[in-house]
Parts: structure tokens; sequence; C-alpha cells
């Protein structure tokens, strides 16, 4: 592996930034923007990791909210690093669906939107023990309290009718092994991720501080900040908030005769003169959102130009606009489809480099905890 020139996060920085302590969104987002302008000019500092659940096809809320900007940073020179959370997928449902089809549908998004094998590292949460190695002694270093305010279980305890698993209990801890392992020192998330990220560098203190790191000459873990989303929220086709399960989503895969069908079942309302006006038409704006995020135009110029057409004028465009968007990666999406080997290999090959960066973590902290035997 390549030795990448992370920069040390002091714990002095780390206690009023990212997600600190004082929950400061306004502390959050001006570090972000700090690492935003330092990453445009030393991109090799940094370390990225992202990934996703693979509980289904991917759609247009992972291209626009997560997977285009995955790319952009790719492209800026990042170290970037792409989880295919595989076990994430059994912390809150018994059986997995047809799972290996969803992780090889995931990496043939991933290819077909422009992430890059030979430039980002796409691994398989199954498949590198020594990452999963790493939840052992974490848990070791929050109580249960802590876990219980994490929002994602408070979430899972408010709302859901069923005992919660142990795994989804721990599964913040799973987040930061996952963070920590590969030592990614920027994370992109969304402010309502922040806690998450937040208890990741609260374990990377309490190791310091349990296994006398406090000496930087033995330090492990880099602290790890936000790189805080810009992507507009983005509902589903029904005017709700955009889930697989609704069937209100425009999957990568599908086919332009698909997508038009359900832009013409969208949600809009009774008024002609379309305008984008998110607070009191949510539903138009939304659609208008689309079509500004396919082309790049201002969504309130794209309203002025459907002017009096209607909701069937806007969903016109729309559809056209999207459709001519995903083309590209529709050609490149089936090409890749119908070559498994090629998945197969760059899935093998991104869990060889994970496992490796991961053996070489959990050695240092069985060293540090005085465990190498």
């Amino acid at each position: 592996m390549t030795s990448v020139d992370l920069p040390t996060n002091s714990a002095e920085s780390g206690d009023g930034l990212a997600s600190s302590v004082d929950g400061s969104l306004r502390a959050s987002l001006n570090r972000s923007e700090q690492i935003e302008a330092d990453l445009q000019v030393h991109p090799e500092r940094y370390r990225m990791l992202t990934g996703d659940r693979p509980t289904g096809k991917l759609h247009l809320g992972h291209y626009f909210g997560s997977l285009t900007n995955r790319v952009r940073l790719q492209n800026l020179g990042l170290d970037s690093w792409v989880l295919v959370a595989d076990y994430q997928v059994i912390y809150d449902r018994d059986g997995v669906g047809d799972l290996k089809a969803n992780v090889y549908g995931a990496i043939a998004d991933y290819l077909a939107a422009g992430i890059d094998p030979a430039r980002s590292t796409i691994f398989a949460h199954s498949a590198v023990a020594p990452l999963n190695q790493l939840l052992l002694p974490f848990l070791s270093l929050v109580t249960d309290a802590e876990l219980r305010r994490n929002p994602t279980v408070k979430d899972e305890l408010a709302n859901s009718d069923r005992p919660m698993s142990g795994l989804m209990l721990t599964f913040p801890v799973h987040q930061a092994a996952d963070i920590l392992f590969c030592k990614a020192n920027i994370v992109p998330v969304g402010k309502d991720q922040l806690p998450h990220l937040e208890l990741t560098r609260l374990i990377a203190r309490r190791f310091d501080e349990r296994y006398g790191r406090a000496d930087q000459s033995r330090q492990v873990f880099p602290f790890a900040d936000a790189l805080l989303s810009s992507a507009p929220n983005i509902l589903g086709l029904d005017g709700t908030k955009m889930s697989k399960s609704r069937g209100n989503v425009i999957e990568l895969g599908m086919t332009a005769d698909q997508t038009a069908k359900l832009i013409k079942k969208a949600k809009t309302d009774s008024d002609r003169h379309i305008t984008y006006d998110p607070q009191n038409r949510p539903e138009v704006s939304n659609l208008l959102m689309l079509a500004a995020l396919a082309t790049g135009d201002d969504p309130v110029q794209i309203a002025e130009q459907v002017g009096d057409a209607g909701g069937g004028g806007l969903k016109r465009l729309v559809t056209e606009v999207i459709n001519d968007h995903l083309a590209p990666i529709r050609e490149r999406r089936a090409e890749l489809v119908a070559d498994q080997g090629y998945l197969v290999d760059v899935l093998r090959a991104g869990n060889t480099k994970a496992n490796e960066v991961a053996t070489q973590t959990l050695s240092e902290v069985r060293k540090a905890m005085q465990m190498d035997y």
C-alpha cells in the first residue's frame, strides 16, 4: 500500500471543531469550509471514507446526494475509500434479501457514475475481518447510555415494534471502526450524521487516554472531520421522503421509458404557472430541483422557462433532462452488469487492499494495548 500523508489533528482541534462536544453546527460548517478550501490545494493530505448499505438498487437520491460528490473528490486526488456495508443490512432485519445482486449492482452503479477502482478502494464489510475485530476494543471505550443517545439508535428504539438487536445498538461503534481502520480523516456527511462522527472522535481520543497514546509519537488514529454535504434534500416523486419501499424513486438502472412513466405520475399542484417555491409548492419545486441538478441550471430560471405549461410541461422537461443526463451512465452500467467477472475482480482487489490496511491498523492497536504476543 502506498502511504498517504494524512494531516494530524491535535486533541485541541478535535475538541472545538467538526462534531465537537458542544454540538455547534456553526463550528462544523466552518471547519468543513476550511477543509474544502484546503483539499483544492492539498488533496494528498486527505483520505475519505464513505459508503452505502446494499439494501436495494441505487437511485437519484444516492446519485445527486452522494455519488456525484464522491466522484468530484476522487477526481481532485483524494485517497477515496468506498464501503459496501453488507453487515449493516442485518442490523434491523431478519434476512438480507438478494444481497449478492444488490452488492454487485451497487458496484456497477459506482463505476458507471465515475468512481474509478484505480483511484478509489471499493470493499465490503464482511470481507475485512481485521476491521470487524476492532469492534471489541472500541466497544470497551463507550457506555450503553452513550450508544442509546445516538440518533439512529434512538430512532430505532422509538419507532420499531421489534426488540433492538445487539448489532443495531453497536452500529455507531461499527461505523467508527469503518472510519478508523483505514485512518480516514474526512467523512462526507449530512448534518444529521454529525453525532456518528462525534462518537468516532470520542473513541479515538479515549483510546489515546486509556492506552497511553497522549504521546503523539505513539498516535494510531487521526481525528476524522466532517465534510458537510451541500446537496439539497430531494423528495420522492409523490412529495414524501424518498424511499425505495414507497416506490417513489428513479433508480439509476431504470430504462428511459420506466423513468418517463414514473415522472408522469409525479405529484404537482393545480396552478399552471410554474414557480420555484420550496415552502409553498414543495412537489413542483422538487421536480424543478431535479431538472436543475441534471442540467446545472438554476431552478428559478427553469421555472421561468416552463412558464404556464403547467405540471404536464414541467414533467416533460424533467423527463427529457433526467434521461439525457443518465443516458451515458445507464449505457456504461449495462456494460458492467454484463461483465460480472469484472465486478467480482474490482471487489476482490478492494477487499485485498482493505485487509492489508486493516491488518496493519489492528497490529498497531494490539501493540498499543500490549497484546502483540
